[in-house]
């Protein structure tokens, strides 16, 4: 079953999985994922015209969890 894109699940590796990406505020370019650029914006920083971030959900006490969001999935429907 494919994650709905944006969707954030905690692993318990240090990895982030295909088509997922560690939630590390990390910037990530637009033109490369404009349907997660649609749905988070520029909440998490990034300049809103090439750029945009992820959240950072790191915690130093959980060093066996591993935050995650999907850059790849089902859009979520908006009813």
């Amino acid at each position: 079953m494919k994650p709905f894109l944006g969707q954030i699940e905690t692993f318990g590796f240090n990895f982030a999985l295909r088509y997922w990406e560690k939630c590390e505020g990390q910037i990530l370019q637009i033109n490369n994922n404009t349907a997660l650029f649609a749905l988070l914006g520029t909440k998490y920083g990034g300049d809103g015209r090439t750029t945009f971030g992820l959240p950072d959900l790191r915690d130093d006490n959980s060093p066996l969890e591993t935050p995650c969001i999907a850059i790849q999935g089902v859009f979520p429907s908006r009813h």
